[in-house]
């Protein structure tokens, strides 16, 4: 796991101890899906489609960052994931340049939907994030969100959830790229338009 961190931040003692950090952070208990799998996923993901990516480095840090502060509060968590990354990168020996990248793109996945036309380093950051949605493990997906806002009343969270599938499916495309769209779109509105059948019933 952390020989790809070491490949982006180079072999210090201060990298050593961000990638630990961010390893632990992703570990937290409370996580059900946005834990360590859900990191090496979205990883994965962007090794698919990095070419479309002006800085893949860039967008890699974001990856291992974008929800390093995860307790559940839309916003707060990607604000609180961006100055973390502020914080620690610079420490590691990223260039000042690269942090401000990072930390703009950990902020722009907090509403993927309103990414600015051109943007190409958060259109693959965004396409790999949401790659679950066209994956094989959709079912699984769609429990562990909910495992992890156990702390929400039924009705409440069916309410919330619907919505959030309405805002993702009123979009004229999920992803920005083209290799995205090819792998995951057409399975990722079908499973997202049963799982909102579901919750409508």
């Amino acid at each position: 796991m952390l020989d790809g961190w070491r490949k982006l931040v180079g072999e210090s003692a201060a990298g050593e101890a961000v990638g630990a950090e961010l390893v632990a952070r992703w570990s937290e208990k409370h996580r059900r899906y946005h834990d360590l799998d859900h990191l090496r996923a979205v990883l994965a993901a962007v090794d698919l489609i990095e070419e479309w990516a002006d800085d893949p480095a860039a967008v890699r840090l974001a990856v291992w960052f974008h929800d390093a502060v995860y307790d559940g509060r839309p916003g707060w968590d990607e604000e609180r994931s961006a100055q973390l990354a502020q914080a620690r990168l610079p420490r590691c020996g990223v260039p000042a340049a690269r942090v401000a990248e990072v930390a703009r793109l950990v902020r722009v996945t907090a509403a993927h939907d309103t990414l600015a036309e051109g943007d190409r380093n958060g259109a693959v950051l965004c396409d790999a994030d949401l790659a679950v949605l066209g994956g094989d493990g959709y079912a699984e997906y769609a429990a562990k969100v909910r495992q992890e806002y156990a702390h929400v009343p039924g009705e409440l969270f069916r309410e919330g959830r619907a919505q959030v599938l309405r805002r993702l499916l009123a979009v004229p495309s999920l992803y920005r790229t083209a290799p995205a769209r090819e792998l995951w779109e057409a399975r990722a509105r079908e499973a997202m338009r049963a799982e909102l059948d579901a919750l409508e019933r």
